[in-house]
């Protein structure tokens, strides 16, 4: 292969290379099914989002009070009370409650509920 050769290849490459989208990747949860991207800010391992137990879950007549005790969350370092209204929940893939806590774990980006958790 002479040089005009390699770089017309390198050319050819970086050109098809730039006009391929790159896709934000999303992090699956446990059971399989994949958050959507704008919900997934993190890039660390384990990501910013994860299944948190029904039992921290009350629903009430506006909305979703989510009790997150340390421990429910992998970013949870301290107890938090979050109030999520009808409607800006997302329904969850897989049946179980999730939440993505994100720029920091006082931060709810996204919520999932099982389709008739409200």
């Amino acid at each position: 292969m002479t040089l005009v050769t390699s770089t017309i290849s390198l050319i050819t490459l970086a050109t098809i290379s730039a006009g391929t989208p790159i896709r934000a990747e999303a992090h699956q949860a446990a059971s399989g099914w994949t958050y959507p991207p704008a919900c997934c800010k993190a890039h660390d391992i384990g990501g910013d989002c994860e299944a948190i137990p029904a039992d921290d879950i009350h629903t009430g007549r506006r909305g979703f009070s989510v009790f997150l005790h340390v421990g429910d969350h992998h970013l949870a370092t301290k107890p938090h009370v979050f109030f999520i209204p009808y409607g800006d929940e997302i329904p969850s893939g897989d049946g179980q409650y999730h939440i993505c806590l994100h720029p920091t774990e006082n931060y709810v980006n996204c919520f999932f509920a099982p389709p008739n958790g409200a």
